[in-house]
């Protein structure tokens, strides 16, 4: 019997609606304050361009404030230092964006680390992981976030579970294993050094993988019923496939995320739904 197929377009959509009904709330409650998303795109590499327009649009349907900063690809450390820390200071910013990756002169981890963690909607700073890896309230990485939603729509009983990390990146990885830790699963991260991959992926209820590797993951890596999330976006002569061979694993697996429009909308749904958290915490301060 052929998997469930996890529809990410549609659960984004419920999470954007919430989103955006959430905002005419503060609105209302804040005398017509809107939360507002600040975006640093440095050069002009087109897939991140697209991503950063792709984000402000998304603001401005929800009823948010956009604000886009685009810096020529030469833009000297000092310059974008400056810009982080004016944005910071911004009360009417409630989240910054720095889009990676940065042009090579730059140090992406550097300049991401001086995002006010408050206003930190990737959950990317120190402060925002050592959060996370504390359980205590703070700004959680989008794409983690919305696997976990997707995971709660799927049915997945994580709780004693057995979940299995593929790929060990700050940006995905680490925080979706701490993620499922929270949620009571049992975690193994896997990684390129792992031994027997395919029979570590074997075991687990809840496979994701998250390494950029064309249908690398094939069905005799998964468990008859497992819930697979494929994070992977890699394009290919065919198109855009994901890191799970989507048509053999289906015939395996519970339930499974097709690429496109698996995960990749809930990315944007939870950033948008990060930068209405930062706007709470920010006025809650005062």
């Amino acid at each position: 019997m052929s998997a469930q197929i996890i529809d990410g377009k549609m659960i984004a959509g419920r999470v954007r609606i919430a989103v955006a009904r959430d905002v005419e709330a503060f609105a209302e409650e804040f005398g017509g304050a809107k939360p507002g998303l600040a975006t640093i795109l440095v050069g002009d590499d087109p897939a991140s361009a697209i991503y950063v327009n792709g984000k402000q649009k998304a603001c401005r349907e929800v009823g948010m404030e956009g604000f886009n900063f685009p810096l020529a690809a030469d833009t000297p450390r000092d310059e974008v230092v400056e810009l982080v820390e004016r944005l910071n200071a911004d009360p009417a910013v409630s989240g910054i964006l720095l889009q990676l990756p940065l042009p090579e002169h730059l140090d992406g981890a550097e300049l991401t680390g001086m995002i006010d963690p408050r206003k930190d909607v990737d959950g990317l700073t120190p402060i925002s992981a050592g959060l996370l890896a504390l359980g205590r309230e703070g700004l959680r990485p989008c794409t983690p976030s919305g696997v976990m939603t997707l995971l709660d729509a799927a049915g997945a009983q994580l709780e004693g579970a057995e979940a299995v990390v593929v790929g060990r990146s700050n940006l995905f990885g680490k925080p979706m294993a701490q993620l499922l830790l929270g949620a009571n699963a049992t975690v193994t991260m896997c990684h390129s050094r792992t031994r027997d991959l395919a029979g570590v992926c074997r075991r687990a209820d809840v496979l994701i993988a998250a390494v950029g590797r064309a249908q690398m993951v094939k069905d005799d890596w998964v468990k008859p019923g497992a819930t697979v999330i494929d994070v992977g976006m890699n394009r290919v002569e065919a198109g855009l496939v994901g890191d799970v061979d989507f048509d053999a694993v289906k015939e395996v697996a519970g339930a499974i995320t097709p690429v496109p429009g698996g995960v990749g909308p809930m990315t944007i749904a939870f950033l948008l739904r990060n930068t209405l958290q930062a706007a709470r915490m920010q006025r809650s301060e005062h």
